[in-house]
């Protein structure tokens, strides 16, 4: 089995951990923090989730299921993006986990992605989450 390498972001938000889970589950903020992204999902375990938008002038339908969903908590989902131009097949998807933990009066959250092919592809995933998570705290403290 080939090594595989995970993207991981995090920080301490000024908010309680149901501001940050209700901002992580709607789709209005998905739409914000995720670069205009169209969310559609039940938030039901073993069903789908599908992201949609434009990304450098391509439209795109990026799709996973719900693996778990602990309200407050914790979010998995895997996630397979056409725009890699990998196959869609289960070895080209992410995971991804979103784990919020109470820290003093706030939040700290943490967003893993794995399966990424090298380092390299870690690193940049990394950041691109690094975003995704700011402007998840920028929503969640704003209110």
């Amino acid at each position: 089995m080939s090594e595989t390498f995970v993207a991981t972001s995090e920080t301490l938000i000024d908010a309680p951990v149901e501001r940050v889970w209700s901002v992580i589950t709607d789709a209005e903020a998905t739409k914000e923090f995720m670069f205009g992204t169209d969310v559609d999902t039940d938030w039901v375990v073993g069903n789908p989730i599908v992201w949609r938008g434009t990304w450098e002038g391509k439209d795109y339908e990026d799709r996973g299921e719900i693996l778990e969903f602990d309200p407050d908590h914790r979010l998995v989902t895997t996630h397979f993006s056409p725009l890699t131009s990998q196959p869609d097949v289960p070895e080209n998807y992410h995971t991804l986990t979103w784990t919020v933990k109470k820290h003093n009066e706030g939040s700290h959250l943490t967003l893993t992605q794995d399966n990424n092919a090298s380092a390299e592809e870690a690193e940049h995933s990394e950041s691109m989450w690094n975003n995704v998570v700011a402007d998840v705290k920028k929503i969640a403290e704003r209110d």
